[in-house]
């Protein structure tokens, strides 16, 4: 989502004449789009803000933009005064007037109406909406980006359609839970019919073109026997899911406020297996969530070894002022959350190779979507797999065949098919 706040906010800052720069050094305006999901990631922000204020590093810089989560939390706003302007990421339309003077906050503007300038020619974000109504305990987004709003379905289609139009290969439908996607009905013509996001997802799917279409993330508490017969049956749908567990025992997904159980995480994860063959499936896990055992750490790795994940986002837990989760003791060390991440990790590695054996000797339908260091081409695979392969040509956003000839934990190596 940041990534895509980032896209619009450049897109503006092109309206009002500035010009990027890929030397920070040389920039006299810095914008920086934050997240409080973590602490660590807030630390780097406090960290950046004080070097850009350092003269001697740069010269340049006037002014400074925190937005994102950070700059709505009163927190943030106390521990640091060395940013000029704390804006909603909303609050895009106002930025003229913001630039001309020191302000906290003005009235929010129409935020998903700003073209984003797309930070690829290929690929590209596109937000359906924003919020969170969940409430988990140990997450400040509900607190930051507010109650749930649903972009209307056209302007969401308009996007897509002039995507298309413009040769991008790969759309990625966004929300904090895609699940919760709920337009008003009063406000659509009546041509579309979308109810909710099984609805949006098969309109894209079958718009023409050559696309694929992703979309993150879900809440297992709502995944629906709908959604997943859209996948299924529709081809420009990538086999792939990200699907967050949290946890994999009763009683801390109960702390958590996840409303949901580990027996029917496992049911969706066979029902989407069955009907959807070769799914990878993803899922963001946090270890060391207040009073968690090392028994009930040890049924999140027995999960991991049952499931064996494609890809998993292992966080250790950090304390969110604000929220529910804060007010627990924080008593496992930071040594221990370290060891519990290293473990789930080797879990993880063990589960997603025998998943990428599986795959030794198949032709697969890849993206290409960067130049590795080395001077490899790196692809994407339907299945959000990256894929290493030589090439003399320019080969980059373009669909090719690859054929895969080895198998490595979180990636694979492959050849360029013979026409």
């Amino acid at each position: 989502m940041n990534y895509s706040d980032a896209e619009r906010f450049a897109a503006k800052l092109d309206e009002l004449g500035y010009k990027e720069t890929a030397n920070d050094k040389e920039a006299d305006l810095i914008v920086l789009i934050t997240c409080s999901v973590r602490k660590s990631a807030e630390d780097r922000v406090y960290g950046a803000i004080n070097n850009y204020r350092k003269k001697k590093l740069y010269p340049k810089v006037k002014k400074i933009i925190l937005s994102g989560c950070m700059a709505l939390r009163s927190e943030v706003l106390k521990k640091t005064d060395k940013a000029d302007i704390f804006m909603d990421i909303k609050d895009l339309k106002v930025l003229p007037q913001l630039l001309k003077q020191k302000a906290k906050s003005l009235e929010i503007g129409e935020y998903f109406s700003i073209k984003p300038k797309y930070a690829s020619k290929f690929m590209a974000y596109v937000p359906i909406m924003t919020g969170c109504n969940n409430f988990c305990s140990y997450c400040i987004v509900p607190y930051v980006r507010g109650r749930e709003i649903s972009r209307q379905p056209q302007e969401i289609i308009n996007e897509v359609k002039d995507l298309i139009r413009n040769g991008y290969k790969e759309i990625i439908l966004l929300g904090q839970n895609v699940n919760s996607y709920s337009p008003e009905l009063r406000a659509q013509s009546s041509k579309l019919k979308i109810k909710d996001f099984p609805d949006l997802l098969e309109y894209i799917a079958k718009l023409p073109g050559n696309f694929w279409l992703r979309f993150i993330t879900s809440h297992p508490k709502d995944l629906s026997d709908k959604l997943i017969r859209v996948m299924a049956k529709n081809k420009k749908i990538c086999e792939q899911i990200n699907l967050p567990i949290q946890s994999g025992d009763n009683v801390i997904l109960k702390k958590m406020n996840r409303h949901y159980t580990v027996a029917h995480y496992k049911y969706l994860v066979r029902k989407l297996r069955k009907n959807i063959p070769g799914i990878a499936i993803s899922t963001d896990v946090i270890v060391g969530f207040p009073e968690e055992t090392k028994k009930q750490f040890g049924n999140t790795a027995k999960l991991f070894k049952e499931v064996k994940f494609d890809m998993a986002y292992i966080n250790k837990y950090s304390p969110r002022e604000e929220t529910a989760a804060a007010r627990l003791k924080d008593n496992i060390s930071k040594a221990e959350k370290v060891k519990r991440a290293a473990a789930l990790t080797k879990v993880l590695s063990s589960g997603a190779l025998e998943n990428n054996k599986k795959l030794v000797g198949k032709t697969l339908d890849v993206l290409v979507i960067s130049r590795g260091r080395k001077g490899d081409w790196i692809g994407e695979t339907r299945t959000s797999k990256m894929v290493k392969f030589k090439s003399e040509k320019n080969l980059l956003g373009k669909f090719i065949n690859i054929n895969i000839i080895e198998a490595k934990d979180f990636g694979l190596i492959g050849m360029l098919t013979k026409k």
